[in-house]
């Protein structure tokens, strides 16, 4: 097997590692990292909760020889200190002597300075190897350091023909539990979740992170915490949703609050106005729609949108299919903006 071979098999056991972060890293980026030693010994390391050790740290801690080794990274290791030291001190200190990294960090804060500093200290760095799946997995994370804005999924549960509610109001639940499931794990993946007043009247939803993980999962249950609830309107006191964050003002004043607070994704649950706000004003970034194998049967069920919609066929939005799952008797579908 040719180096460079070898570097993109080693920089995708990174990357899988990195997907071990992704409910508890942020603020900061998920990243996986991957310590070969010269001996051919591996150690993976995942950036720990915020405020813990970054990944590279969690890889080199675990090495008994990182002399020589290379350290294969998903992210640009930082130069800086913040809660922890610089993750380019721990390398240069331990001998690590190449460094394969799949991205440069966009954060201003390092945007450059760690390749240059591990270069400068004499070891060798190649970038770019596994660069279009980090730019995938790490989608959010680069979206808000490049704009100062979370990144939007709005979620959509919807029978075959279309419909999110009944007309007495129920929608609990359309949706079997796999899917439910799968939706509280965006919710976990997720700083902040935002829904309607009238959603919390109706449904008086919790808005927690209580079906995932499930049991025997390989996630630690005390690293996933509640997201942020905001509520656009009012919320009663005794909801089950408090305590949350009321807001009254524009939906794209929201983003930019929750971004200078530094919330990375921000998951819309709706229900049907609020869909409609978002996607009217071009704010959402990502849909995932929950299809169930179930039909109403009529036009007087709740749309998925409430509002005024395209008036001709030329003025639809059109995204890029990114994917389909079955979740048991569902289908979860991913709509992203196209790129096109």
């Amino acid at each position: 097997m040719t180096e460079l071979a070898q570097d993109a098999e080693h920089m995708r056991t990174a990357i899988r590692t990195a997907w071990q972060a992704r409910h508890r890293s942020a603020p900061n980026p998920w990243v996986g990292a991957l310590l070969v030693q010269t001996d051919g010994q591996t150690f993976a390391g995942s950036t720990d909760a915020y405020g813990g050790a970054h990944a590279e740290v969690v890889a080199l801690r675990q090495a008994p020889q990182p002399q020589g080794a290379t350290l294969y990274t998903t992210l640009e290791p930082c130069d800086h200190t913040g809660r922890t030291g610089p993750c380019t001190e721990a390398i240069i200190r331990t001998g690590v002597a190449r460094l394969v990294l799949a991205l440069q960090d966009p954060d201003p804060q390092v945007s450059g300075a760690g390749i240059n500093r591990l270069r400068q200290a004499g070891v060798e760095v190649l970038v770019g190897i596994g660069a279009p799946e980090v730019q995938h997995q790490l989608r959010p994370y680069l979206h808000h350091r490049l704009s100062g804005l979370p990144y939007v999924v709005l979620k959509l549960a919807s029978t075959l023909d279309g419909r999110s509610a009944a007309t007495d109001a129920t929608s609990q639940w359309i949706t079997g539990r796999p899917a439910r499931v799968d939706a509280h794990k965006l919710r976990a993946y997720s700083s902040a979740i935002v829904v309607g007043a009238r959603t919390v009247r109706v449904d008086d939803p919790a808005l927690t992170v209580r079906l995932w993980p499930e049991e025997n999962s390989s996630i630690n249950c005390a690293e996933v915490t509640d997201p942020w609830r905001v509520v656009l309107g009012s919320a009663p006191k005794n909801a089950k949703a408090q305590p949350c964050l009321s807001w009254t003002a524009e939906v794209t004043e929201l983003l930019h609050h929750l971004g200078e607070r530094g919330a990375i994704q921000v998951l819309v649950e709706g229900g049907a106005s609020v869909a409609h706000t978002f996607h009217q004003a071009g704010l959402v970034d990502q849909y995932v729609l929950y299809l169930a194998a179930a039909l109403m049967g009529g036009d007087d069920g709740t749309p998925l949108f409430r509002g005024v919609g395209a008036k001709t066929i030329t003025e639809i939005w059109r995204g890029q299919l990114e994917n389909v799952q079955r979740l048991g008797d569902d289908l979860r579908i991913d709509v992203v903006k196209s790129s096109r």
